[in-house]
């Protein structure tokens, strides 16, 4: 019988672990300067997880606003680029793959995406949303001062990630 181990996930007051990454358009960066300037939100994904695909396209309408907000993908570059382009994601994107061992979604207790942390400027984690809320996602965006949803939008309250 095979022993499952469930990552701990990091919780709201714990220290986000320093990390450096590859941008997806070039260069790479850290925690640190991307809090430097204040809060940021992290969002881990994968390109084929279906409520990923539900959830960054409002996320990057967020983004417009008041709150940074950082990808961190799961895959590798070509696959990320494609994913962005087809689901309108134009917030920066950093590259934890599973040929670097994914160091950084082992640092923070990703077991499930999206996954996502609101960083203060001082490091500490101050919000985690696994999955999708949309109620998590009205609060980001009155953070940002962006209403995420339209009149339109058909949202559903709650799905698994």
């Amino acid at each position: 019988m095979a022993l499952w181990k469930r990552r701990r996930l990091l919780e709201p007051g714990a220290r986000a672990p320093e990390f450096r990454l590859p941008l997806l358009d070039g260069g790479e960066t850290t925690l640190a300067e991307i809090v430097a300037n204040g809060p940021a939100l992290f969002v881990f994904f994968k390109v084929t997880c279906p409520v990923c695909q539900l959830t960054l396209p409002f996320l990057d309408r967020i983004h417009a606003g008041a709150l940074p907000i950082y990808g961190i993908s799961q895959n590798g570059p070509g696959d990320t680029r494609a994913f962005n382009g087809q689901f309108g994601v134009t917030f920066p994107t950093l590259l934890d793959t599973e040929e670097s061992g994914f160091p950084v979604s082992e640092a923070f207790g990703i077991s499930t995406v999206p996954t996502m942390f609101l960083v203060e400027s001082d490091g500490t984690i101050s919000h985690v949303i696994e999955g999708w809320r949309k109620s998590e996602i009205e609060w980001l965006g009155a953070k940002a001062g962006i209403p995420p949803f339209h009149s339109a939008d058909n949202v559903p309250a709650w799905k698994a990630g």
